[in-house]
């Protein structure tokens, strides 16, 4: 970006170079390589294979909550779950779930075409991933049979 500073003056590069300031962006570099370390360590093919069983798990979980409809439910689907809630609304749902320290979206995700294609505005959407486990889950579900219920959590 800079030819040269001096107290004085200051010379820039002309266009492009002198719109490419500072270091480069050296701790997410280091960051990514770890990442990919520690996905390799693990296996792809590993975390690939729990989190389909948590998806399954989840699924099985979700479909015994009344008034849950899932929305989406291909078999081989990422580790995302989308349901609305009979008598809630998303926000009001992702909320009373948030106060459980469950974090979840709410609202629209960007795809209302879809979600209009559903016949829905929103919906909650709980993602799973490698650092998740059953129990995560089981508070999930729990916690959302108690908002059905009328609970005093909600």
């Amino acid at each position: 970006m800079i030819q040269d500073v001096t107290f004085e003056k200051t010379t820039y590069h002309g266009a492009p170079a002198r719109f490419e300031a500072g270091t480069g962006n050296i701790a997410d570099a280091v960051g990514l390589g770890a990442a990919i370390e520690y996905v390799e360590h693990i296996g792809i093919d590993n975390i690939n294979r729990y989190e389909h069983q948590l998806m399954a798990y989840a699924t099985r979980g979700l479909s015994s909550v009344p008034g849950l409809r899932l929305i989406g439910t291909a078999p081989e689907k990422a580790g995302v779950l989308s349901f609305v809630l009979k008598g809630f609304t998303s926000e009001e749902v992702g909320e009373a779930l948030n106060r459980e320290g469950i974090a979840v979206r709410s609202g629209h995700h960007c795809a209302q075409p879809i979600l209009r294609r559903f016949g829905l505005e929103t919906t909650v959407r709980p993602s799973l991933g490698l650092y998740n486990t059953c129990a995560d889950i089981d508070v999930l579900v729990t916690t959302l049979h108690r908002i059905q219920g009328g609970g005093s959590s909600f």
